[in-house]
């Protein structure tokens, strides 16, 4: 089964993803595929930029890639990836893919860090026992609480923003990496990131 494109649909796509993956970063690549599968075809195992989707790409013939290389994987000609194998399961990631979606993790809430202080802002109930905020490490209920009155106050402008202004709040990058690293590599009931 080939994927041609990654989409996600439907009401629940939250704002600051975008529709298809263009772009994916190579976590692994294993040039002999994988040892037990008998198959000796390369596979590179990559996340999508925006979605965060784990996928299995095929290389073109001839090609190595490089740990940490963006490779185009939209429509249209593609010059290093011949075609997108599916989606890469959780179980199946590397200890070195694993290592580098840390990095990669971490580069992108630094680099992006509007669109995950837009969470905290825009946040609400998952039902009526737990909101969203309390999903992520290190945040309950006392924290939820105080985030939802500040920023009824005032929308953050920042992670420093929002350490100025609530007191003993655990550090909401951090949080943020960590939870979006759990829902990559665990099977969690409600994802917040990570589609």
């Amino acid at each position: 089964k080939i994927l041609k494109n990654v989409e996600f649909s439907g009401p629940e796509k939250p704002s600051g993803f975008s529709r298809k993956e263009e772009f994916a970063i190579v976590l692994e690549y294993l040039p002999n595929g994988y040892p037990l599968e008998g198959k000796m075809m390369p596979i590179a195992q990559a996340i999508g930029e925006n979605n965060f989707s784990l996928l299995e790409l095929a290389p073109r013939r001839g090609i190595s890639l490089e740990i940490g290389e963006k490779v185009y994987i939209g429509e249209g000609k593609r010059d290093k990836i011949y075609y997108i194998l599916g989606r890469l399961k959780r179980e199946k990631l590397t200890e070195s893919a694993k290592a580098q979606l840390e990095d990669f993790i971490k580069k992108v809430v630094k680099e992006q860090e509007n669109r995950f202080v837009e969470f905290f802002n825009k946040s609400d109930a998952i039902n009526k026992r737990v909101h969203q905020i309390e999903l992520l490490p290190g945040f309950g209920k006392k924290h939820m609480k105080e985030i939802l009155d500040k920023r009824k106050e005032k929308e953050f402008a920042s992670f420093e923003d929002m350490k100025k202004r609530i007191t003993n709040l655990p550090d909401p990058e951090k949080a943020i990496e960590k939870r979006i690293f759990k829902e990559l590599t665990e099977f969690e009931r409600h994802n917040l990131f990570v589609k």
